[in-house]
Protein backbone atom coordinates (compact mmCIF):
# COMPACT_ATOMS: atom_id res chain seq x y z
CA UNK A 1 0.00 0.00 0.00
CA UNK A 2 2.81 2.36 0.79
CA UNK A 3 4.53 1.49 -2.42
CA UNK A 4 1.47 2.41 -4.40
CA UNK A 5 1.22 5.80 -2.74
CA UNK A 6 4.88 6.51 -3.43
CA UNK A 7 4.48 5.71 -7.10
CA UNK A 8 1.46 7.95 -7.45
CA UNK A 9 3.26 10.81 -5.77
CA UNK A 10 6.13 10.64 -8.13
CA UNK A 11 3.85 10.77 -11.12
CA UNK A 12 2.11 13.82 -9.85
CA UNK A 13 5.41 15.58 -9.33
CA UNK A 14 6.52 14.83 -12.87
CA UNK A 15 3.26 16.15 -14.26
CA UNK A 16 3.59 19.34 -12.30
CA UNK A 17 7.16 19.80 -13.44
CA UNK A 18 6.19 19.33 -17.09
CA UNK A 19 3.34 21.77 -16.74
CA UNK A 20 5.59 24.32 -15.15
CA UNK A 21 8.16 23.86 -17.89
CA UNK A 22 5.62 24.50 -20.66
CA UNK A 23 4.17 27.49 -18.87
CA UNK A 24 7.55 29.06 -18.28
CA UNK A 25 8.61 28.32 -21.83
CA UNK A 26 5.48 29.91 -23.27
CA UNK A 27 5.92 32.94 -21.11
CA UNK A 28 9.53 33.44 -22.24
CA UNK A 29 8.71 33.58 -26.04
CA UNK A 30 8.89 36.89 -28.06
CA UNK A 31 6.25 38.15 -30.39
CA UNK A 32 6.75 38.33 -34.12
CA UNK A 33 9.14 41.19 -34.89
CA UNK A 34 7.73 44.24 -36.68
CA UNK A 35 9.30 45.70 -39.78
CA UNK A 36 11.42 48.83 -39.64
CA UNK A 37 11.74 51.72 -42.10
CA UNK A 38 13.40 50.69 -45.35
CA UNK A 39 14.08 47.17 -44.00
CA UNK A 40 12.46 43.73 -44.38
CA UNK A 41 12.94 40.35 -42.68
CA UNK A 42 15.10 37.86 -44.43
CA UNK A 43 13.42 34.94 -46.13
CA UNK A 44 14.56 32.53 -43.35
CA UNK A 45 13.15 34.75 -40.61
CA UNK A 46 9.84 35.09 -42.41
CA UNK A 47 9.37 31.28 -42.20
CA UNK A 48 9.55 31.28 -38.40
CA UNK A 49 6.24 31.10 -36.54
CA UNK A 50 7.53 31.02 -32.90
CA UNK A 51 10.19 33.16 -31.37
CA UNK A 52 11.24 31.64 -28.05
CA UNK A 53 13.78 33.07 -25.66
CA UNK A 54 17.10 33.43 -27.37
CA UNK A 55 15.64 33.32 -30.89
CA UNK A 56 17.44 35.39 -33.52
CA UNK A 57 16.09 37.03 -36.69
CA UNK A 58 17.80 38.95 -39.47
CA UNK A 59 16.81 42.14 -41.32
CA UNK A 60 17.67 43.23 -44.85
CA UNK A 61 17.41 46.53 -46.70
CA UNK A 62 14.23 47.04 -48.70
CA UNK A 63 14.10 47.15 -52.49
CA UNK A 64 15.93 50.20 -53.77
CA UNK A 65 17.96 50.63 -50.59
CA UNK A 66 21.45 49.50 -49.67
CA UNK A 67 23.16 48.72 -46.33
CA UNK A 68 24.85 51.73 -44.83
CA UNK A 69 25.82 50.22 -41.50
CA UNK A 70 24.86 47.50 -38.97
CA UNK A 71 24.48 43.72 -39.08
CA UNK A 72 20.68 43.49 -39.16
CA UNK A 73 20.43 40.82 -36.36
CA UNK A 74 17.88 40.86 -33.49
CA UNK A 75 17.69 38.47 -30.48
CA UNK A 76 14.79 37.60 -28.14
CA UNK A 77 15.95 38.33 -24.58
CA UNK A 78 13.53 38.33 -21.63
CA UNK A 79 10.57 38.40 -23.94
CA UNK A 80 11.94 41.43 -25.84
CA UNK A 81 13.91 41.92 -29.03
CA UNK A 82 17.22 43.67 -28.96
CA UNK A 83 17.48 46.97 -30.84
CA UNK A 84 18.30 46.52 -34.56
CA UNK A 85 21.50 48.13 -35.77
CA UNK A 86 20.83 48.00 -39.51
CA UNK A 87 20.76 51.37 -41.29
CA UNK A 88 19.70 51.49 -44.99
CA UNK A 89 19.90 54.33 -47.48
CA UNK A 90 18.60 54.92 -51.00
CA UNK A 91 20.56 53.49 -53.83
CA UNK A 92 22.45 56.06 -55.91
CA UNK A 93 22.27 55.28 -59.63
CA UNK A 94 24.91 57.89 -60.37
CA UNK A 95 25.14 59.84 -63.64
CA UNK A 96 23.86 57.92 -66.66
CA UNK A 97 26.34 56.60 -69.14
CA UNK A 98 27.26 59.43 -71.51
CA UNK A 99 26.24 59.18 -75.15
CA UNK A 100 27.17 61.28 -78.18
CA UNK A 101 25.24 64.59 -78.48
CA UNK A 102 23.17 63.72 -75.34
CA UNK A 103 22.69 65.76 -72.16
CA UNK A 104 20.88 65.08 -68.86
CA UNK A 105 18.99 67.39 -66.53
CA UNK A 106 19.83 65.91 -63.11
CA UNK A 107 18.33 68.64 -60.94
CA UNK A 108 16.19 65.98 -59.15
CA UNK A 109 19.28 63.98 -58.15
CA UNK A 110 20.37 60.47 -58.96
CA UNK A 111 19.02 58.54 -55.95
CA UNK A 112 16.50 55.72 -56.10
CA UNK A 113 13.15 56.96 -57.48
CA UNK A 114 14.58 60.14 -59.09
CA UNK A 115 13.81 61.04 -62.73
CA UNK A 116 16.04 62.93 -65.13
CA UNK A 117 15.24 64.49 -68.51
CA UNK A 118 17.14 63.57 -71.66
CA UNK A 119 18.04 66.35 -74.10
CA UNK A 120 20.10 66.43 -77.29
CA UNK A 121 22.43 68.96 -78.85
CA UNK A 122 21.14 71.41 -81.45
CA UNK A 123 20.34 69.64 -84.68
CA UNK A 124 19.65 66.29 -82.95
CA UNK A 125 16.45 64.75 -81.60
CA UNK A 126 15.68 62.14 -78.93
CA UNK A 127 14.83 58.68 -80.21
CA UNK A 128 13.23 56.56 -77.46
CA UNK A 129 12.22 57.71 -73.96
CA UNK A 130 12.95 61.32 -73.07
CA UNK A 131 13.06 60.49 -69.31
CA UNK A 132 15.14 58.06 -67.24
CA UNK A 133 14.27 56.83 -63.72
CA UNK A 134 16.56 55.38 -61.08
CA UNK A 135 15.45 51.87 -60.09
CA UNK A 136 17.11 49.23 -57.91
CA UNK A 137 18.67 47.77 -61.04
CA UNK A 138 19.86 51.15 -62.35
CA UNK A 139 18.53 53.71 -64.82
CA UNK A 140 15.50 52.69 -66.82
CA UNK A 141 14.64 53.68 -70.36
CA UNK A 142 16.75 53.64 -73.49
CA UNK A 143 17.32 56.70 -75.61
CA UNK A 144 19.75 58.03 -78.19
CA UNK A 145 20.24 61.27 -80.06
CA UNK A 146 19.77 61.14 -83.82
CA UNK A 147 20.64 63.92 -86.22
CA UNK A 148 17.70 65.82 -87.68
CA UNK A 149 16.93 65.22 -91.36
CA UNK A 150 14.84 67.19 -93.83
CA UNK A 151 12.72 65.98 -96.70
CA UNK A 152 14.12 65.81 -100.20
CA UNK A 153 14.61 69.26 -101.76
CA UNK A 154 11.70 70.71 -103.72
CA UNK A 155 12.01 70.56 -107.49
CA UNK A 156 11.86 73.98 -109.14
CA UNK A 157 10.22 74.52 -112.53
CA UNK A 158 12.73 75.73 -115.15
CA UNK A 159 15.59 75.11 -112.71
CA UNK A 160 17.44 72.42 -110.76
CA UNK A 161 19.13 71.88 -107.39
CA UNK A 162 22.53 70.52 -106.42
CA UNK A 163 21.36 67.58 -104.24
CA UNK A 164 22.04 64.28 -106.03
CA UNK A 165 22.15 61.81 -103.11
CA UNK A 166 19.50 59.20 -102.37
CA UNK A 167 19.67 60.02 -98.65
CA UNK A 168 17.71 62.85 -97.10
CA UNK A 169 19.67 66.04 -96.30
CA UNK A 170 20.86 66.28 -92.69
CA UNK A 171 21.01 69.19 -90.31
CA UNK A 172 23.41 71.89 -91.51
CA UNK A 173 23.63 70.67 -95.11
CA UNK A 174 22.86 73.20 -97.85
CA UNK A 175 21.31 72.85 -101.29
CA UNK A 176 21.94 75.32 -104.12
CA UNK A 177 19.55 76.18 -106.95
CA UNK A 178 20.21 77.37 -110.51
CA UNK A 179 17.80 78.39 -113.28
CA UNK A 180 17.80 77.53 -116.97
CA UNK A 181 18.94 80.05 -119.56
CA UNK A 182 16.34 82.74 -120.03
CA UNK A 183 15.09 82.50 -116.43
CA UNK A 184 16.12 84.41 -113.33
CA UNK A 185 16.20 83.22 -109.71
CA UNK A 186 13.64 84.73 -107.34
CA UNK A 187 14.65 84.19 -103.70
CA UNK A 188 17.81 82.82 -102.07
CA UNK A 189 20.09 80.72 -104.25
CA UNK A 190 20.77 78.24 -101.40
CA UNK A 191 18.70 76.74 -98.55
CA UNK A 192 19.81 74.91 -95.38
CA UNK A 193 18.29 72.05 -93.41
CA UNK A 194 17.50 73.56 -89.98
CA UNK A 195 17.21 71.96 -86.53
CA UNK A 196 13.41 71.83 -86.89
CA UNK A 197 13.56 69.54 -89.91
CA UNK A 198 12.46 72.36 -92.25
CA UNK A 199 14.44 74.26 -94.86
CA UNK A 200 15.46 77.82 -94.11
CA UNK A 201 14.67 79.82 -96.16
CA UNK A 202 12.08 78.35 -98.48
CA UNK A 203 13.08 77.10 -101.93
CA UNK A 204 13.37 79.85 -104.60
CA UNK A 205 11.56 80.03 -107.94
CA UNK A 206 12.68 80.57 -111.54
CA UNK A 207 10.87 83.34 -113.43
CA UNK A 208 11.14 84.08 -117.13
CA UNK A 209 13.32 87.07 -117.97
CA UNK A 210 11.24 90.06 -119.22
CA UNK A 211 11.70 90.78 -122.97
CA UNK A 212 10.26 94.33 -122.90
CA UNK A 213 12.67 97.06 -124.10
CA UNK A 214 12.76 100.82 -123.82
CA UNK A 215 10.58 102.60 -126.38
CA UNK A 216 13.40 105.06 -127.07
CA UNK A 217 15.50 102.21 -128.43
CA UNK A 218 12.86 101.23 -130.98
CA UNK A 219 13.98 102.33 -134.44
CA UNK A 220 11.73 104.90 -136.10
CA UNK A 221 10.36 103.98 -139.50
CA UNK A 222 10.99 106.57 -142.21
CA UNK A 223 8.75 106.92 -145.15
CA UNK A 224 10.35 107.03 -148.54
CA UNK A 225 9.11 109.87 -150.67
CA UNK A 226 9.38 109.48 -154.39
CA UNK A 227 8.61 112.52 -156.48
CA UNK A 228 8.15 112.07 -160.23
CA UNK A 229 7.44 114.90 -162.57
CA UNK A 230 7.49 115.45 -166.28
CA UNK A 231 9.98 118.16 -167.10
CA UNK A 232 8.08 119.31 -170.17
CA UNK A 233 4.53 118.82 -171.35
CA UNK A 234 3.73 116.92 -174.50
CA UNK A 235 2.35 119.12 -177.28
CA UNK A 236 0.22 117.56 -179.98
CA UNK A 237 1.65 118.32 -183.49
CA UNK A 238 -1.84 118.48 -184.96
CA UNK A 239 -2.88 121.37 -182.81
CA UNK A 240 -1.66 124.77 -183.83
CA UNK A 241 -2.19 128.10 -182.22
CA UNK A 242 -1.42 129.47 -178.83
CA UNK A 243 -4.70 128.57 -177.08
CA UNK A 244 -4.78 124.87 -177.94
CA UNK A 245 -1.07 124.19 -177.86
CA UNK A 246 -1.22 122.18 -174.67
CA UNK A 247 -2.81 118.76 -174.87
CA UNK A 248 -4.72 116.96 -172.19
CA UNK A 249 -1.51 115.17 -171.26
CA UNK A 250 0.21 118.48 -170.74
CA UNK A 251 -2.62 119.69 -168.55
CA UNK A 252 -2.41 116.50 -166.49
CA UNK A 253 1.34 116.95 -166.19
CA UNK A 254 0.87 120.52 -165.08
CA UNK A 255 -1.71 119.46 -162.54
CA UNK A 256 0.57 116.74 -161.26
CA UNK A 257 3.40 119.24 -160.90
CA UNK A 258 1.11 121.58 -158.98
CA UNK A 259 0.00 118.77 -156.69
CA UNK A 260 3.60 117.75 -156.12
CA UNK A 261 4.61 121.26 -155.22
CA UNK A 262 1.91 121.39 -152.60
CA UNK A 263 2.20 117.81 -151.33
CA UNK A 264 4.94 118.44 -148.76
CA UNK A 265 2.98 121.25 -147.19
CA UNK A 266 -0.22 119.21 -147.36
CA UNK A 267 1.52 116.33 -145.54
CA UNK A 268 2.71 118.66 -142.88
CA UNK A 269 -0.75 120.12 -142.51
CA UNK A 270 -2.30 116.66 -142.13
CA UNK A 271 0.41 115.56 -139.71
CA UNK A 272 1.40 112.62 -141.93
CA UNK A 273 5.14 113.42 -141.85
CA UNK A 274 6.97 111.69 -139.08
CA UNK A 275 8.57 114.39 -136.96
CA UNK A 276 11.19 111.94 -135.83
CA UNK A 277 12.93 111.90 -139.28
CA UNK A 278 16.62 112.39 -139.21
CA UNK A 279 17.83 115.89 -139.84
CA UNK A 280 20.11 114.50 -142.55
CA UNK A 281 17.08 114.01 -144.90
CA UNK A 282 16.21 117.71 -144.93
CA UNK A 283 18.67 118.67 -147.74
CA UNK A 284 17.17 116.00 -150.00
CA UNK A 285 13.63 117.28 -149.40
CA UNK A 286 14.69 120.86 -150.02
CA UNK A 287 16.41 119.85 -153.25
CA UNK A 288 13.32 118.02 -154.51
CA UNK A 289 11.09 121.00 -153.70
CA UNK A 290 13.50 123.34 -155.51
CA UNK A 291 13.54 121.15 -158.61
CA UNK A 292 9.74 121.01 -158.65
CA UNK A 293 9.47 124.80 -158.35
CA UNK A 294 11.99 125.37 -161.12
CA UNK A 295 10.17 122.96 -163.41
CA UNK A 296 6.86 124.67 -162.65
CA UNK A 297 8.28 128.10 -163.39
CA UNK A 298 9.77 126.90 -166.67
CA UNK A 299 6.46 125.37 -167.72
CA UNK A 300 4.59 128.62 -167.01
CA UNK A 301 7.21 130.70 -168.77
CA UNK A 302 7.07 128.45 -171.83
CA UNK A 303 3.28 128.63 -171.90
CA UNK A 304 3.33 132.45 -171.91
CA UNK A 305 6.04 132.54 -174.52
CA UNK A 306 4.06 130.37 -176.93
CA UNK A 307 0.95 132.47 -176.44
CA UNK A 308 2.85 135.60 -177.40
CA UNK A 309 4.26 134.02 -180.54
CA UNK A 310 1.04 132.54 -181.92
CA UNK A 311 -1.59 134.88 -180.65
CA UNK A 312 -4.82 134.02 -179.02
CA UNK A 313 -6.34 132.02 -181.85
CA UNK A 314 -5.53 128.92 -183.78
CA UNK A 315 -4.09 129.67 -187.24
CA UNK A 316 -3.88 125.99 -188.16
CA UNK A 317 -0.24 126.58 -189.04
CA UNK A 318 2.38 123.95 -188.54
CA UNK A 319 4.60 124.42 -185.63
CA UNK A 320 8.02 125.66 -186.36
CA UNK A 321 10.97 123.40 -185.80
CA UNK A 322 12.02 125.54 -182.83
CA UNK A 323 8.68 124.89 -181.11
CA UNK A 324 8.83 121.22 -181.93
CA UNK A 325 12.22 121.16 -180.30
CA UNK A 326 10.77 122.60 -177.07
CA UNK A 327 7.80 120.28 -177.36
CA UNK A 328 10.01 117.21 -177.48
CA UNK A 329 12.06 118.27 -174.49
Amino acid sequence: MEVFLDTCGRRRVKSLLLLYFFVVKAAAACSKPKGMENTVLSDKSLLMNEFPEGSEVHWECAHGYVRDSGSGSMTCVDNNWTEPDLICKKKDCGPPKPQPNMNFNMSAGTLFGASIKVTCDKGFRVVGLSYKQCYATGWSGRAKCQIVTCGKPVEVTNGRHSWDSQDAPKYGETISYICKEGYTLVGKESIMCSETGQYNPQAPACKEVSTSTDSSATPTAHRDKTVTASATPTVSPSLQGGRGILTAEGKASTASVASMTSSPFQDKHDGAIDTSEDVGNMPVIISVISVVLVVGILVLFLHKFLLKRKGSYDTREDLKPELLQFQNL
